[in-house]
């Protein structure tokens, strides 16, 4: 048996705004708008390795508040291939005034890694 995660799913209250943060800082492709009577709104969001990620909204949709270190999911990670990719992909999603969690270093196991919030505060890590 073969087995592989299909996509995560992320619930949102602004979709275009998720959208276009995936888009422009990590090249995702997305899918035609689905939208359905009972108020549920969806893109699915493919990456170039074919990761994909569904993001989600509805109309009855309450907003929850993002803390760490709380069980759950905790981020996404996201391999750019260098340090140098690394760097200048947080340094650019920082200068269009993204929230900055950690700065690109060296971690204790062995990546090169840094964390951003996308829009709606989820941990977003950029791997080399």
């Amino acid at each position: 048996m073969k087995i592989s995660i299909e996509h995560v799913a992320i619930y949102t209250l602004d979709l275009e705004r998720l959208k276009y943060f995936y888009q422009k800082y990590f090249n995702a492709k997305s899918n035609e708008k689905y939208q359905n009577k009972s108020g549920f709104s969806s893109y699915f969001l493919t990456f170039s390795s074919g990761a994909r990620i569904e993001i989600m909204s509805h109309t009855e949709l309450v907003n929850r508040e993002v803390i760490d270190k709380a069980n759950g999911i905790n981020h996404l990670a996201f391999s750019v291939g260098s340090r140098e990719e690394v760097i200048a992909i947080t340094e650019k999603i920082v200068n269009d005034g993204y929230t900055l969690l950690s700065p690109p270093r060296k971690t204790g196991d062995g990546y090169f890694e840094s964390c951003v919030s996308d829009p709606d505060g989820n941990r977003v890590e950029i791997t080399e």
